[in-house]
């Protein structure tokens, strides 16, 4: 097991991932290349980062790509407003999206948090973070 598939952080995001998925498997086909595309890459991307990332040498470097995945959590929140401006969205699925991603959000910034305050201590490791 890598050390990404223990962060709590990681699973939730996938189980972030797995929700976006279903709730833009029924969005229209017009919308394919469109929201569909945008919200479940923005939402793939937030585990991607964490994983990627956590084999860094660096935790700041590390913390700059958790920086990066709170990023898509926040593309993937405003691209669910619009799918619920254009009646993609029922008011229930945003409000869970909103919901999760806040979640996860406070997730990722405790992490980034974390990472930043060992650094600050000088305890940067000279072995990657990550070990398979």
């Amino acid at each position: 097991m890598f050390n990404f598939e223990k962060l709590e952080v990681w699973q939730e995001s996938l189980a972030f991932a797995d929700l976006i998925y279903a709730l833009t498997k029924n969005f229209p086909t017009t919308e394919r290349f469109g929201l569909t595309n945008q919200m479940r890459r923005a939402a793939v991307s937030i585990s991607s980062n964490i994983a990627e990332d956590s084999s860094r040498s660096s935790r700041v470097d590390f913390a700059r790509f958790v920086e990066i995945a709170t990023g898509s959590i926040f593309e993937v929140t405003s691209q669910a407003a619009l799918a619920r401006r254009l009646g993609l969205l029922a008011d229930a699925d945003f409000n869970r999206v909103y919901e999760d991603a806040s979640k996860l959000g406070r997730m990722l910034s405790g992490l980034r948090r974390s990472l930043l305050d060992v650094a600050a201590r000088g305890h940067q490791p000279s072995t990657p973070i990550h070990h398979p």
